[in-house]
């Protein structure tokens, strides 16, 4: 029997930048210009047009009703914090830092939320002070949270994280069903609602997030129809009306070889099902999605530069002056079980055939510094620009930069 031959897996086609003159065009510069205009490398570079783009296209394909939040977890910057202020309808943070960066961005302390599985008494108190929404995790924050009510005279706005007996499945990283640090046991949730009533917090809704990275229309449709059903079984216990349904995030972005772009026609055709399932049966609800890496993470670069090239033994490296330090994402060290290849190109070269198997290193000294292994790339020297794709979410802020002491990394916004 004749063996089947399969073409090697690929990278899903990059459009996200454009190409000029042989070069990768970023923010509308040349990247070699960019690199000038930065003045060092590496660096990470962030498109505001393409994270406009992004956020064009999401609302396009969803239901006017849905509230657009970005976690901004996936890139804290604060310079794109202050560009998301107005494109976004709200802005979701996971400890007082974050907060603090948001507020001083322009965020309305009524467009932020707070989630975090271990908020510390002084991060309580601030978001307290500051009005913001505060996405509860256990029955002891709430104890801390009406506490702080009692002590104060404030009146805390709350909304009571989930954590379903359902997760999403296929997702990178599942965070409900079983045991899990994040949320209230849902079976908890109609006694912890009926504490509520004479706390002094305010009640406002349910928050349910149930996983990230995901690819599967089918199985996002699938948690979000579960999401809704289980907020409205919920709020029949509720003190009060539910104001705010957040139905988590999930929508992936195409990382490695094989992966696609994720089809948002199914999900906006639920959604679009949902908010009409919610005119009646939570009326008063704005219902929500949280989202990261599929706002910003097509929409940023990390570029480094070849500081050595050389051959060992038949292989080929480049060997570059940035790595694991700045982006431990593309390592492979941040939540891969398996190694996979990130895009990869040489942004000065973008034009010239991929023809040379090489291996992209960092100069850190530890064989776990690779940003690519035997990949197909333009033939690079000394001197010229190896880009990263997919690397505007968990990049800069994600990644051990003071290991070994190498320099940090710069970040724009262009």
């Amino acid at each position: 029997m004749t063996p089947i031959s399969r073409a090697p897996a690929v990278h899903a086609p990059l459009d996200t930048f454009s190409v000029s003159g042989g070069e990768l065009v970023v923010g509308g510069q040349p990247l070699s210009r960019l690199a000038a205009r930065v003045g060092q490398t590496p660096f990470y570079a962030y498109d505001r047009s393409a994270i406009d783009r992004r956020i064009a296209a999401l609302r396009a394909a969803l239901p006017a009703t849905i509230r657009l939040h970005y976690a901004m977890k996936a890139n804290p910057m604060p310079a794109l914090i202050a560009h998301m202020r107005d494109r976004v309808d709200g802005i979701d943070v996971a400890s007082a830092g974050e907060m603090m960066v948001a507020l001083d961005a322009g965020v309305a302390p009524t467009a932020i939320s707070f989630a975090g599985p271990g908020k510390r008494e002084a991060e309580l108190r601030q978001a307290v002070a500051a009005g913001i929404l505060i996405n509860v995790e256990s029955e002891h924050e709430l104890g801390r949270l009406t506490a702080i009510a009692a002590d104060t005279g404030w009146v805390p706005r709350v909304a009571l994280r989930v954590n379903p007996d359902f997760e999403l499945k296929a997702s990178g990283m599942k965070m409900s069903g079983g045991p899990k640090p994040f949320g209230i046991d849902a079976e908890r949730i109609p006694a912890v609602l009926a504490g509520l009533a004479d706390s002094g917090l305010q009640f406002e809704g349910f928050h349910i997030f149930s996983g990230s990275q995901n690819l599967k229309p089918e199985a996002i449709v699938e948690a979000q129809q579960k999401s809704f059903a289980l907020a409205v079984d919920l709020a029949a216990h509720a003190p009060a009306p539910v104001r705010s349904l957040n139905l988590g995030g999930g929508l992936g972005i195409p990382y490695f070889p094989g992966n696609l772009p994720l089809d948002l026609a199914p999900i906006g055709a639920n959604l679009a099902q949902i908010a009409g399932q919610a005119r009646q049966a939570l009326p008063d609800a704005e219902l929500c999605l949280e989202l990261g890496r599929y706002l910003v993470g097509e929409a940023g670069i990390y570029v480094c530069r070849v500081i050595d090239r050389k051959v060992s033994r038949g292989e080929t490296y480049l060997v570059t002056d940035g790595g694991m330090h700045h982006h431990l994402s593309a390592s492979g060290n941040f939540g891969q079980v398996v190694r996979k290849n990130y895009p990869l190109a040489i942004g000065n070269r973008m034009d010239a055939p991929a023809d040379e198997v090489v291996s992209v290193v960092g100069p850190l000294c530890t064989p776990l510094d690779l940003l690519g292994e035997r990949m197909s790339l333009a033939h690079a020297e000394i001197g010229d620009l190896v880009v990263v794709f997919q690397s505007g979410a968990y990049g800069a802020t994600a990644s051990p930069q003071q290991f070994l002491g190498h320099p940090a990394v710069t970040e724009v916004l262009v």
